[in-house]
């Protein structure tokens, strides 16, 4: 009977808790940047992310700084938890009803460098934000249209709408510049959006948008990526491409990855190197491979007979003319 007394006393508390954060009006998965069918592992990963950029030592100029946190270690609690999540999902439909107002959303595009998406960065943005702060006097506010009934007479009723305000104080936007500091993590792929909640555009009687930043990767002269994988070409002399070679390709992160040759390298041929390319988003530790192809630069002099027949002697190879359907693969 304790043990039950106790489970009792647990689920309570549980939906008063939930009850309570519905009740806020705070919608936890938009704090937590991530949608409601978010995994577990995305949750966690977000609430990371987020908890450098909002913790309060790194924004003292912002006086909202500790409610963001506050909201944001709320918002983790309760969707890192199986049980509370359910709860939370259950109530928070009810709350969707609530028209709170807000400002607009913002989406500003950031270009980042491949060797950015290979090793992570942390960047920095200078942004000029119009912030809401109070000013002298009164103003209409939350206006909304009220029926409101009237006696007429006996029996009579005479029902009309109209439009009810409440007095609120007066609101001046203030430009100010704010410094945000996004982290490029590693892997990040294109459209990706990092979201800073609140940091949108203000609204007057209600709540500011966010802020998010849609990552823009730029092209590489040298790699092309193509999910994790990493592909390049490298040219070489038909010697090489007959006899061999050695050489070094300068990587993203300047290390050095070796290429030893010694047998004949057709033109288009391919060599993968596993582990050598992008490191995936989800898990750092797994890398595609780096994909090279070959193009094989023929000499631009003319050969005389005495050079041709010296490399008919050499190769020993006959004619081989052969015509067929090259694209259909026959």
């Amino acid at each position: 009977m304790a043990s039950r007394g106790m489970n009792l006393c647990n689920v309570c508390l549980l939906l008063l808790y939930v009850i309570a954060a519905v009740l806020a009006g705070r919608d936890f998965y938009k704090i937590l940047g991530v949608s409601k069918s978010a995994s577990i592992r995305d949750i966690k990963k977000a609430y990371r992310k987020l908890a450098l950029q909002l913790h309060p030592d790194r924004n003292q100029d912002d006086p909202q700084a500790q409610d963001k946190f506050a909201d944001l270690g709320a918002a983790y609690e309760v969707l890192s938890d199986e049980e509370k999540r359910k709860q939370y999902d259950v109530f928070f439909c009810f709350q969707q009803d609530r028209n709170i107002p807000r400002g607009n959303d913002i989406i500003l595009d950031l270009e980042v460098t491949l060797e950015e998406v290979y090793s992570g960065n942390f960047v920095e943005v200078v942004r000029n934000k119009p912030i809401a702060k109070e000013a002298p006097g009164k103003r209409k506010c939350n206006c909304r249209q009220e029926m409101r009934t009237t006696q007429l007479g006996p029996g009579r009723f005479q029902m009309t709408q109209e439009v009810v305000c409440d007095e609120c104080p007066n609101i001046k936007l203030v430009n100010e510049e704010r410094t945000l500091e996004v982290e490029i993590e590693q892997g990040v792929r294109d459209e990706m959006e990092y979201p800073f909640i609140g940091e949108g555009e203000p609204h007057i009687d209600g709540e500011p948008g966010d802020l998010r930043f849609r990552i823009k990767v730029l092209k590489h002269p040298v790699f092309e990526r193509r999910g994790d994988d990493l592909y390049t070409n490298v040219t070489i002399s038909l010697v090489e491409a007959l006899v061999g070679f050695e050489m070094e390709i300068t990587h993203l992160d300047g290390h050095k990855v070796h290429i030893v040759r010694d047998k004949i390298t057709k033109p288009g041929a391919r060599l993968w190197k596993k582990g050598e390319g992008l490191p995936n988003f989800d898990n750092v530790n797994i890398r595609g491979s780096l994909i090279i192809t070959f193009d094989v630069d023929f000499p631009q002099t003319q050969l005389d007979e005495q050079q041709k027949n010296g490399i008919r002697s050499l190769l020993k190879q006959g004619s081989v003319q052969k015509v067929y359907n090259g694209l259909q693969g026959y």
